[in-house]
């Protein structure tokens, strides 16, 4: 790194995680916002008389068709937020980042201001703006990902920061929240938000490259404003030598001399991974985690209100006390990166010595996250199950460590586990194909807000069996290590 420009690349580090930090995943903020548009009366047309009639006996209706909309509003956004990886992906892969982010402004942008000038007669814009206001935050995301390669051995730990600030940034809507009880008009934070845009223009300029940050990082690399922005043939070098590197980083000395076997296991199709026995079971660990949730943001309202009966105050506090917990998410991601880079380090270390497949010793690493990721999984879960109000702070401490946890475990898995030419498309594709999964928590709402009148033990009970196989994903990783591990046999 020179020394010239490493101001600017602390800057372009800096400013891209306050942006993450800010802006990106605000929507897992939804709790908060659905307080303020409860107060607004949003929906409240949908309500029963007597249901209106309760509410201004305890300060808070209690009105199933209301939950239902936004619950599906929720549903909506949060399906798009995983589905929308893969064109979004494609987008940035094919236009490159200035593009890709003067789009991401846009969608916000028009997301902000059409949420600040909405009523309660024109609530039904939501379904629009929550959706756009998530697909424009993700490109947030996915183009400052890249900001990693700066930092060389640190790509790491700073891929993982990233989306523990995407994770913590929901804690926007809290001081929504906060500034909307003191006086401050939820127009006026909402404008805020929109002229915030021009910030994000500016740093799209002046900050970031037009094109992709290469890894590894060329020599004389430079962007911004004043830059030529690497030349396209010194990232088709760097390509290359990324490609060479990430081979020579798993294999043995052993490996490398039976290089025929290996070109022909990586000249499988993307879709003989994508229909792998190893990518089944990652989705299923993924989706059911997911799910979790999703349906625990989308129905903690609700929730909450049930279990504080109605209390406004109570229901304030607690949902006060969820989008703070969400704020720590950025100091829990990156423990789970230095994990699993330790154990990489370690496993590989012992692999060299036994002359064991390195690669196989490299994807075992995984193995202690993704049971941690379920261990964390089971206990959130068994906590929202139980009917306890003051039993929500350890759901709520449980579950933001939990999902700083599973979206980088996420990435890391189908990094080690899979070609990294195959990396983009695998990554999309388990994220849309967990959205679709997704979509289950608006029936299983539903459900009970209906049939089961308010009272979730069954729903429960059957989803906490469901996360019970998450543990089958890494016990049948572990045991392909193993069995990978064995050293060769010398004739």
């Amino acid at each position: 790194m020179q020394g010239q420009s490493l101001p600017l690349r602390v800057a372009t580090l800096l400013t891209g995680l306050l942006e993450c930090l800010s802006f990106a995943g605000v929507l897992f903020g939804w709790a908060s916002l659905v307080f303020v548009f409860k107060t607004e009366h949003y929906f409240e047309e949908l309500c029963e008389p007597n249901a209106r009639l309760m509410g201004n006996a305890t300060g808070l209706d209690d009105c199933k068709a209301q939950d239902e909309r936004f619950s599906l509003i929720f549903t909506l956004a949060s399906f798009m937020n995983n589905f929308m990886t893969f064109p979004t992906g494609y987008i940035f892969d094919r236009f490159k980042t200035t593009v890709a982010r003067l789009i991401a402004i846009f969608l916000y942008t028009s997301a902000t201001l059409t949420i600040a000038f909405i009523s309660a007669d024109s609530a039904v814009l939501l379904f629009l703006a929550m959706p756009m206001l998530t697909v424009g935050g993700i490109l947030f995301l996915i183009t400052n990902l890249q900001i990693g390669n700066l930092f060389g051995k640190h790509r790491s730990t700073i891929i993982t920061m990233y989306n523990g600030a995407f994770d913590s940034s929901s804690a926007v809507f809290l001081i929504i929240k906060l500034l909307y009880e003191q006086g401050i008009s939820l127009r006026a934070s909402f404008i805020f938000i929109s002229v915030c845009s021009a910030w994000h223009v500016g740093r799209t300029f002046l900050l970031m490259p037009r094109g992709h940050i290469p890894y590894p990082l060329p020599p004389n690399y430079s962007y911004g404003l004043c830059s030529e922005d690497g030349p396209r043939e010194e990232e088709k070098k760097t390509a290359e030598s990324q490609n060479l590197e990430l081979s020579e980083e798993f294999l043995s000395p052993k490996e490398e001399i039976s290089r025929p076997g290996q070109q022909e296991q990586e000249a499988r199709s993307f879709w003989s991974y994508a229909f792998s026995r190893r990518f089944a079971w990652h989705l299923v660990w993924l989706s059911v985690i997911q799910l979790w949730h999703y349906l625990f943001i989308g129905t903690l309202n609700s929730l909450l209100s049930n279990l504080a009966s109605g209390d406004r105050v109570l229901v304030s506090t607690y949902t006060n006390a969820f989008a703070i917990t969400q704020f720590f998410g950025v100091l829990c991601a990156p423990w789970n990166g230095l994990l699993m880079d330790r154990l990489k380090y370690k496993y590989q270390e012992e692999a060299r010595r036994t002359g064991s497949s390195a690669s196989a010793a490299a994807l075992r690493s995984t193995v202690p996250s993704l049971v941690l990721t379920s261990v964390l999984c089971l206990g959130f879960a068994l906590c929202a199950s139980i009917p306890v109000l003051t039993l929500q702070y350890a759901t709520f401490t449980l579950q933001v460590i939990n999902r700083s946890f599973l979206y980088g475990g996420n990435a890391a898995f189908l990094t080690l586990a899979f070609p990294s030419e195959h990396f983009g498309k695998l990554f999309g594709l388990v994220m849309a194909l967990s959205a679709v999964v997704s979509l289950l928590q608006f029936p299983i709402f539903t459900l009970i807000k209906g049939p089961l009148q308010n009272d979730p033990f069954y729903v429960n009970v059957i989803l906490v069996l469901v996360t019970l196989l998450t543990f089958v994903h890494p016990f049948l990783v572990y045991r392909e290590c193993c069995q990978k591990e064995s050293p060769p046999r010398v004739a």
